[in-house]
């Protein structure tokens, strides 16, 4: 509508003008609105082609989770299967903690894990506990194969050690402190000759199997060691530490450190760890890899289970630097 101009006259015609405008403003501000209400009433329908129905069939579903705890060897691999788990099946959703296979087995005692990572066998008082608290047994499923590695410094120019070796480094009464008594003069960057030990605390299940396969069952850790929360810390300290040797999971390997080959016997041939050594055996210090459940496994929780047991849960785990199960 035009502007009218201050105190001006308008004119019949103008008027009629006017009133016809207005009359044809109204019609189209209803037809607008009734449009509206068409539309509003459309989507308020049960149609599958209203807005609402559109929003419900894109809304995602609920996901049923799956606790995942325990072991920090396998604590990398496991939240790499959970996230490739996750574009297959979604209606679970895997929550992965670590911690040590201890806190991971404990969970399934007191019921706030479905699955526990373990790098070791479960222990028969925990096998009793579960029976007395829970009246459930525990079941277990091999999921992989860890080469525990033995890490130095890149510049340490060792190349191999023996079992008897590592155990005289580790063991409380072992006698070899310094680099010189396992042949190396001088390392790059190190500090006098002593050896830093890096070890992991005692919840860990590398800690177990360490202490079970180098060490002795009835031995103890030589104290003075540093002692990691988890297989990634002790790998990173060694690469600063010229100085230092740890044992972790192969797959934590990195650019700053190097892995040892091992003999059964000081003398005999020394093995690298791989995959080929590990499904051989002979590479020395090569453990399973466990998920571990409180009974029979939901089966939603199978289906996982056998998923990560799958060509397609395998090829993760050698992805990740470990060992998949023989074919």
């Amino acid at each position: 509508m035009k502007g009218i101009k201050s105190n001006s006259v308008l004119t019949k015609q103008k008027k009629i003008n006017m009133k016809s405008n207005i009359q044809t403003g109204i019609r189209a501000g209803a037809i607008a609105l009734l449009t509206a209400a068409g539309l509003v009433l459309v989507g308020c329908g049960k149609s599958s082609t209203g807005s609402d129905a559109q929003a419900s069939n894109s809304a995602p579903a609920k996901r049923t989770p799956i606790a995942n705890i325990g072991s920090d060897t396998m604590v990398n691999l496991a939240a790499a299967w959970a996230e490739a788990y996750g574009a297959v099946d979604k209606t679970v959703l895997i929550e992965v903690n670590g911690g040590g296979s201890g806190v991971g087995i404990k969970g399934l005692l007191n019921g706030t894990a479905e699955l526990a990572n373990s790098s070791r066998h479960i222990e028969e008082k925990e096998t009793a506990e579960l029976k007395a608290k829970r009246n459930l047994e525990a079941k277990e499923f091999v999921v992989g194969f860890d080469a525990l590695s033995v890490y130095v410094h890149k510049d340490n120019p060792i190349n191999e050690i023996s079992m008897e070796q590592l155990g005289e480094i580790y063991r409380a009464d072992g006698k070899i402190t310094k680099w010189t008594e396992l042949g190396v003069s001088s390392i790059q960057g190190g500090k006098g000759d002593e050896i830093i030990r890096v070890s992991r605390q005692n919840n860990s299940g590398t800690y177990e199997y360490f202490k079970e396969a180098v060490v002795g069952k009835k031995n103890e850790f030589k104290l003075g060691s540093l002692d990691m929360n988890g297989s990634k810390d002790v790998v990173e300290l060694v690469g600063k530490t010229p100085n230092a040797i740890g044992y972790s999971g192969m797959g934590y390997a990195n650019p700053t450190v190097k892995m040892l080959k091992v003999s059964k016997k000081k003398g005999e041939p020394a093995v690298g760890p791989s995959i080929a050594t590990t499904h051989d055996k002979s590479y020395p210090i090569a453990r399973p890899m466990f998920f571990y459940t409180a009974g029979d496994p939901a089966p939603h929780v199978k289906r996982y289970i056998d998923w990560v047991m799958s060509d397609s849960g395998q090829k993760i785990v050698e992805q990740t630097g470990y060992v998949p199960l023989p074919k």
